[in-house]
């Protein structure tokens, strides 16, 4: 069994898992792992002997960072109901970090959304607090986490810019192994976001291959 990353290097992240937010989630988790942190999300822990409440409850409790997007959680068509699960993993971390005996009352928390002021309309218990918007944008998304984890977390202060050099890079470097390995391209593309964050940690463990 592997052992779980240290709790002050670890950030859950709660977020759609879809395809069409895959590649805000593979931004997000590469920045964190480029700046030497571990992202934890509920795929990971896929022990079939626990219910999935049980497993994110496990890395909530493990991480001592969360970030969380709440740009999800409303309905797109009539007849769709709203999607709740990420408020309601907002709340367990934020009932962790108030509640908790130490360390958990260390706890720091990140919301994000898509469009400025949308959590009002839904969530105004949280009116006051610090939500960022990205706007569906893997570059703010990367700034975004970055200045968080540099200011609650004390990451290295490494610019943004380079950080998006260095996923440029990663990416070369994921695509030439997976094809030497024998993969199609379509095969790559429908790996799954588990997989690439494994290799991240490889390459960033690698000193950064070329």
């Amino acid at each position: 069994m592997i052992a779980a990353p240290p709790f002050e290097r670890s950030v859950f992240v709660n977020c759609p898992f879809d395809h069409e937010y895959a590649p805000l989630l593979q931004a997000m988790a590469f920045c964190i792992t480029d700046l030497g942190y571990f992202p934890r999300i509920a795929p990971e822990n896929a022990n079939n002997a626990a219910n999935r409440l049980d497993r994110i409850i496990e890395l909530i409790r493990g991480s001592k960072y969360g970030v969380h997007d709440l740009s999800r959680c409303k309905s797109r068509s009539v007849g769709e109901y709203a999607r709740l699960n990420m408020p309601f993993e907002l709340g367990l971390d934020h009932g962790c970090a108030r509640f908790g005996a130490a360390p958990l009352d260390t706890k720091s928390i990140l919301i994000l959304e898509q469009t400025r002021y949308d959590y009002q309309k839904g969530l105004s218990d949280i009116s006051g607090w610090d939500i960022e918007a990205h706007d569906g944008d893997y570059i703010k998304i990367v700034r975004i986490i970055r200045d968080w984890l540099v200011h609650h977390a004390g990451a290295a202060s490494v610019g943004a810019s380079r950080i998006q050099d260095n996923y440029r890079a990663f990416q070369q470097w994921y695509w030439e192994r997976e094809l030497a390995n024998g993969a199609s391209d379509e095969d790559i593309r429908a790996y799954p976001t588990i997989q690439l964050m494994a290799a991240m940690r490889q390459w960033v463990d690698a000193e950064r291959p070329s």
